[in-house]
């Protein structure tokens, strides 16, 4: 049964999240003075960027030596030849490229644009440029700071990590879950009948990337400092299954 309403709200006050930094405590505390509480059955949503940072994913671009494949490409896109060796590095296969875009297969399964390195409010280290990659590997983060929240709370929770992704055939970014514990992030509802009784013959719903749309609508894109989003009043059913169900097989991907 779908919800007939749900609640979101985004703790503010979140502070700049460092290499180290406990992501389910910081979590607590901004619930906390938001006069909050974690409550059964809420989806804490979390940025990837935060995440990445908790997990020293920073790579310092003067530190990177690109390979000749990393210049051609670059002189291709227009792209800082560092940034496309650590694309590559990241990736199984480029995809797609033209002036100004790099689209990868990213070794986690995901297909996105420069493997989803990052320089959008990433600071400066020691002067130098750097970027963030991706953590290495976000379901077993969402089960790590899920057993966190669930022992500071007492709550029986999920946890989902999202990012925004473009889409091969819609303009406009939207957000899409990384990974997830705690939840069918793919429901399968084939076989339910619709309101004239005809059985769904091809229906999944993509449980984890909707709820990490929501939130993203909360989380804005820039400088709004919300990284983390409680999701309350979601009604799901069926045994829990991590992100990568989401992950079409390439041999069914017609885009590739």
């Amino acid at each position: 049964m779908a919800p007939r309403s749900l609640e979101l709200f985004a703790p503010p006050g979140v502070p700049l999240v460092a290499p180290g930094d406990d992501i389910a405590a910081l979590i607590a505390e901004a619930v906390s003075r938001a006069d909050e509480s974690l409550r059964d059955g809420d989806v804490v949503v979390i940025a990837q960027k935060v995440v990445s940072k908790s997990e020293d994913r920073f790579v310092a671009l003067g530190d990177v030596t690109p390979s000749e494949e990393a210049f051609g490409l670059a002189r291709e896109t227009g792209k800082d030849a560092r940034l496309v060796e650590l694309i590559l590095s990241e990736s199984e296969r480029v995809l797609r490229y033209r002036r100004g875009v790099l689209i990868v297969a990213h070794r986690l399964g995901f297909v996105l644009a420069n493997a989803g390195i990052d320089r959008s409010n990433v600071g400066p280290a020691d002067g130098g440029e750097r970027v963030l990659l991706l953590p290495v590997d976000p379901n077993a983060s969402c089960e790590r700071i899920g057993w966190g929240l669930r022992g500071l709370s007492g709550a029986n929770l999920a946890v989902v990590m999202n990012d925004s992704l473009g889409r091969a055939w819609r303009t406009g970014t939207t957000g899409v879950a990384l990974g997830s514990s705690g939840l069918p992030a793919l429901m399968d509802v084939r076989g339910r009948e619709d309101l004239f009784g005809r059985p769904l013959e091809a229906t999944q719903i993509g449980l984890a990337d909707e709820i990490a749309s929501a939130a993203s609508l909360l989380q804005g894109q820039a400088d709004e400092g919300t990284p983390f989003v409680v999701v309350r009043g979601m009604i799901f059913s069926g045994s829990p299954a991590d992100a990568d169900a989401l992950i079409r097989d390439p041999g069914e991907d017609l885009f590739r």
